[in-house]
């Protein structure tokens, strides 16, 4: 019987998406291993790179033009088969979508994403995962809400701002036409981030800094989210919850709206299938633009890795650079490991060279899949 691999490799971030990957190294494997049977899914844990993870495993692309987060119109994708719609923040007012990249911490909003959930039910979804990841935004959620039709008013009637400055006219809010919306609708927050929306563990204090808040403003942030929070979730019952502080308090947001949490690794990989395909390999193969230490927390090599080694299965991973000891790399299931940046000599021709670079680990990697798996010697050159 054929030896079975499956590539399973998340996105090197900024550089090659996961399908690239897994194209580039089969590209590779072919050379010295051509006997071997290859099975492709690029995988994603719910952050950037989950669209492309699912369009890859056979969903349909969509696109929309939605409010960016700066106001700006842009178009936006999601991927959709049948029902099920998947859908990413970062697609549509992430860090990614900031016009030159310059940050906006006080008035980046999710409207965007609001938008866009209502495309997608618009278009047929009556499920609806949504990817919390690499948020540009702190505005608990106020913007995707107001997206969606919901009325967050000032004390003189009017629509609060955008961003974390509008929370702080917040008066009255009206969530009707968003649940009605959403009528009918599952909502799945998919992260693996467990913070609150406040405190010292919240949105503003933990992920401010990274969308541009200063140390010394995060107070007041944190108390504009407080005051939000009053008008928004009055008996108090989302606030306090794990993941409401997930992209800016946006899981706050949807957590209004009757969304489950779950982690973005089993959210994905039950989308695509991953269990199935597990079943089918002899060997598996992984990886990511860096293996570090939050490879480790749910992320979606580790789990991969997890899920595999259940099944005795043995795994490789590749990876643009890898921080984690041989030991650790063990310790999560990982029996081999290759880095682009060792093999190239430095992080830029790494970043610059990668598809070729791994097609050469592709090689290397043929014949360590042969020997994993018992297949004899390899062939080709």
């Amino acid at each position: 019987m054929t030896p079975t691999v499956l590539l399973a490799p998340d996105k090197f971030k900024g550089t090659l998406t996961a399908a690239q990957v897994v194209d580039s190294l089969r590209r590779g494997i072919a050379q010295t291993a051509p006997r071997l049977r290859v099975l492709s899914c690029p995988i994603a844990d719910g952050g950037d790179g989950t669209i492309d993870a699912a369009l890859a495993a056979g969903f349909t692309a969509r696109t929309t033009t939605v409010t960016g987060p700066t106001g700006r119109p842009r178009a936006a994708r999601w991927a959709q088969r049948e029902d099920v719609a998947v859908l990413e923040l970062a697609e549509s007012v992430g860090l990614q979508a900031l016009p030159g990249e310059e940050l906006a911490p006080h008035t980046s909003s999710t409207r965007g994403l609001g938008e866009l959930m209502h495309a997608a039910v618009d278009d047929g979804a009556r499920t609806l995962l949504v990817g919390l990841g690499g948020s540009a935004s702190t505005d608990a959620g106020a913007g995707l809400l107001q997206g969606l039709g919901a009325h967050l008013r000032t004390t003189d009637g009017t629509d609060i701002g955008p961003g974390l400055t509008g929370l702080g006219a917040l008066a009255t809010m009206d969530l009707g036409p968003a649940l009605a919306v959403l009528d009918g609708v599952t909502l799945i927050a998919a992260n693996d981030v467990t913070n609150p929306l406040l405190g010292t563990e919240g949105a503003a204090a933990v992920y401010g800094p990274q969308k541009g808040i200063a140390p010394a403003e995060i107070g007041a942030a944190d108390a504009a989210l407080a005051a939000a929070a009053r008008v928004l979730d009055p008996a108090g019952d989302h606030r306090g919850r794990s993941g409401a502080g997930a992209a800016g308090g946006a899981g706050f947001g949807l957590f209004l709206l009757g969304a489950v949490q779950r982690s973005g690794a089993d959210a994905v990989f039950e989308l695509v299938g991953v269990d199935a395909l597990l079943a089918d390999a002899d060997v598996v193969v992984t990886g990511e633009g860096k293996l570090d230490i939050q490879t480790l927390q749910g992320k979606g090599p580790a789990e991969v890795a997890r899920r595999a080694r259940e099944r005795g299965l043995p795994v490789a991973a590749v990876a643009g650079a890898i921080t984690l000891s041989v030991d650790e790399l063990k310790a999560a299931g990982i029996d081999n490991a290759w880095d682009l940046t060792s093999r190239a000599g430095s992080t830029r021709r790494a970043l610059e060279e990668g598809e070729e670079l791994l097609v050469e680990v592709g090689r290397d990697l043929g014949i360590w899949l042969l020997e994993a798996t018992g297949s004899g010697a390899a062939t080709g050159g």
